[in-house]
């Protein structure tokens, strides 16, 4: 998903099961396990970075997201931004979004699909793109590769495009404080062997609020200006 950061929602536990478990000669006892989860998050960045372009004309980025999560590993929800599509015009983007993550070993999986809407242009740029990644520990840091395939489509102008990444995260001991960082790779319809990456840290103000600060750049084929280098701030409050 397009998201770096995102402002308050409301966290829900619902969808509770609850299970009778009788010792012999003992009385009944009740466990209760929430089996969904409902995860919400607002923010704001000083910028619109998606794989290294600016998507909102390089104006502040404001966030919000509602996620639904299953115990099982299954999970879908919707991810909303301004951007800026035509001569700079305000405009919305909305990701919809839905996949299954797991755990094998050491290993973390997620793989799922996104699509890409933009209301108000009748459905003109919207497409579809699918997902997958695999992550593991190595030493205090975590890394990520990572891949997204968008097919040939109307709104790609019938073409296809590939994205693939490596991601780290790697937490300071134990202060609020972590540094992360992404190079990535993108072919296609946006792009023509594109490279992107960022170098950031975020720390934890505490009461479901972080601060993050990357700095973004990107390497072209062709000068683009939406993709030159800048650094992103931006804050998150999450429930």
């Amino acid at each position: 998903m397009r998201r770096i950061l995102a402002v308050a929602a409301l966290p829900l536990m619902f969808v509770s099961t609850a299970a009778w478990a009788q010792d012999e000669g003992e009385d009944a006892e009740e466990e209760t396990s929430g089996a969904w989860e409902i995860d919400a998050e607002v923010g704001f960045n000083s910028d619109y970075r998606f794989r290294g372009i600016s998507l909102s004309d390089k104006d502040v980025q404001g966030t919000a997201e509602v996620s639904v999560s299953h115990e099982s590993g299954l999970y879908f929800g919707a991810w909303a931004s301004n951007v800026a599509l035509i001569d700079n015009a305000d405009n919305v983007e909305v990701d919809l979004y839905a996949g299954y993550a797991t755990d094998v070993g050491n290993l973390s999986f997620d793989a799922g699909a996104v699509y890409y809407a933009y209301p108000g242009h009748n459905g003109e740029f919207g497409y579809v793109e699918f997902y997958g990644s695999v992550g593991t520990a190595v030493g205090p840091a975590t890394v990520t590769l990572g891949a997204a395939y968008a097919p040939s489509q109307g709104n790609l102008g019938h073409e296809d495009n590939s994205y693939v990444y490596v991601s780290t995260d790697i937490p300071l001991g134990d202060s609020p404080l972590s540094l992360h960082g992404t190079f990535g790779f993108e072919d296609g319809a946006f792009a023509d062997n594109k490279k992107d990456w960022l170098i950031g840290a975020t720390f934890d103000l505490g009461g479901g609020f972080s601060a993050t600060v990357d700095y973004v750049d990107t390497a072209h084929t062709f000068n683009d200006p939406l993709g030159k280098a800048t650094v992103v701030g931006g804050v998150l409050l999450a429930f």
